[in-house]
């Protein structure tokens, strides 16, 4: 590990159990870009606390790049104010923020040794030769590829050329390390690998990391805290498991995983479930949490692994709360796990993504289906 690196992470360490709690090492407050008269990120207010790796998620177009770019200081705030380290930074020039920097298409310099392309940041910073071929060394074996100095960019792979990308990154020491669709130029099984690449790296430095990506996989398996965002503005923000099991509209609840989507009127509400007359004329249990009444009309939000799948002869009707009969419409099979489309009654379809257990179900088969109370999410419905 860089030694500037490790003394930064015993002192926060030693202010964390100081305050017991982590500094935001990023603030925004009120930000906004417009470019004319559109909108590209709405006014904002968001912190990342130091050494966390947090995602700004969303889909093409909704201005995670634009924040993340504005960050870097490639683009000016429209509005509002960028703290690092409680120092406001709107008018710090680029090279004056120390930040880290990760692309999707790498940025490498093609005619440049892989040795000059990971000591490029060094050199403008008063470093010895001594010191930066000690540093260049360190962050290769940190990026697990050693002794690569004096090849080029052109005789690496896709996935070795990112790693030299986060050496390069990394050499500075920066306070924060930016990356924008780092992964997306790569195959499913290499992303897969670098993800973990990605993600060790982040813990072993404690380097406060910002990650852009579409890709909800990604967010859900490397995040400290994500970000939704949706046309500029901040749909939701928390751990991954709490932006995954209790989304807070039917944006988040369908850009993250699959989902299926009930309508339905509240006919009862007890101390512990709230009963939901839907669409089928069914009854749907969900737990309860306390923010809705008789007579509101919801949708409900099941995630399409959460239903448990049965052929009529494994089901035991006396456990059948939320249970149902349907017929097997559709299917395809995935490996490990079988996506099925099954047809209830009053022409309601739902998909459901089963594992593998001793048979795969036909095409035209009725099966049961149940979901369990605390697997339902209720959400208002939407105008």
């Amino acid at each position: 590990m860089f030694p500037a690196l490790s003394r930064r992470i015993r002192n926060r360490e030693k202010d964390s159990l100081a305050t017991g709690k982590k500094q935001p090492m990023v603030q925004f407050r009120g930000i906004m870009k417009k470019f004319g008269n559109i909108v590209a990120v709405e006014k904002m207010d968001f912190d990342i606390e130091e050494g966390s790796l947090v995602t700004l998620l969303g889909p093409s177009g909704c201005g995670k790049t634009t924040l993340l770019r504005m960050i870097a200081g490639l683009e000016m705030p429209t509005e509002g104010d960028i703290f690092i380290k409680g120092v406001r930074i709107n008018d710090t020039p680029i090279h004056k923020r120390n930040l880290g920097m990760i692309f999707q298409n790498y940025a490498l310099f093609p005619h440049k040794t892989i040795y000059d392309n990971v000591a490029f940041g060094l050199k403008y910073r008063n470093v010895s030769k001594d010191e930066i071929r000690e540093k260049v060394a360190r962050a290769l074996e940190m990026v697990r590829l050693p002794n690569v100095e004096n090849r080029m960019p052109s005789q690496l792979s896709g996935g070795q050329q990112q790693r030299i990308a986060m050496a390069r990154a990394i050499i500075i020491e920066p306070d924060v390390l930016l990356m924008d669709e780092p992964l997306s130029a790569l195959d499913e099984n290499l992303r897969e690998e670098m993800r973990r690449e990605v993600d060790n790296l982040q813990q072993m430095l404690g380097v406060t990391t910002i990650f852009v990506t579409h890709d909800q996989r990604e967010a859900l398996s490397m995040s400290d805290k994500i970000l939704v965002m949706k046309a500029g503005r901040k749909q939701q923000e928390g751990d991954p498991q709490t932006v995954y099991n209790q989304p807070v509209n039917h944006f988040v609840a369908d850009f993250l995983g699959h989902s299926n989507f009930i309508k339905g009127e509240i006919v009862d509400v007890t101390k512990e479930h709230v009963n939901v007359k839907i669409e089928t004329g069914d009854l749907l249990i969900a737990d309860n949490k306390g923010t809705f009444k008789m007579g509101d009309r919801v949708e409900l939000v099941v995630r399409a692994q959460r239903f448990d799948l049965f052929s009529k002869e494994e089901f035991n009707e006396e456990e059948g709360m939320n249970s149902f009969e349907g017929r097997i419409k559709d299917r395809s099979y995935m490996g490990g796990e079988v996506s099925y489309f099954i047809e209830l009654g009053a022409g309601r379809e739902i998909h459901i993504i089963s594992m593998m257990r001793t048979r795969i179900y036909s095409i035209g088969e009725t099966v049961s289906v149940q979901v369990a109370p605390h697997h339902c999410h209720l959400l208002p419905i939407e105008n």
